[in-house]
């Protein structure tokens, strides 16, 4: 059983930054990838960014530039770093983690707001 914990969410101007960060407990040996996924009211949850075991980053064309998605592996945490937050990036962020067998957990969600 894995436990993911956001945390770093906030209320920021348009123009800001925040960090993110989700916690991982428990073991994650075997996953696939971790990502970062937003859901603004009334609209679907959005892919963001995710991160493979190997490395390799993805980005969705909305916050390309803008937003890195990085590791620590000796701390089991990810982090979402956003830069140059626009109004609608506003969102509850999640964080995820999928194994290579199938599992997938998610965190609780942390509210960002942009404000303009």
């Amino acid at each position: 059983q894995v436990q993911l914990v956001e945390s770093g969410g906030g209320l920021v101007q348009a123009g800001g930054s925040l960090r993110l960060s989700c916690a991982a407990s428990g073991s994650i040996f075997g996953f696939n990838y971790m990502g970062w996924s937003r859901q603004a009211p009334g609209k679907q949850r959005e892919l963001v960014a995710t991160i493979t075991r190997g490395g390799n980053l993805n980005y969705a064309d909305s916050v390309k530039g803008r937003f890195a998605i990085s590791r620590d592996s000796a701390k089991n945490t990810m982090y979402l770093q956003m830069n140059s937050l626009k109004p609608e990036d506003t969102a509850v962020y999640y964080c995820q983690i999928k194994f290579t067998w199938g599992d997938e957990y998610w965190g609780q969600g942390t509210q960002v707001t942009v404000s303009s």
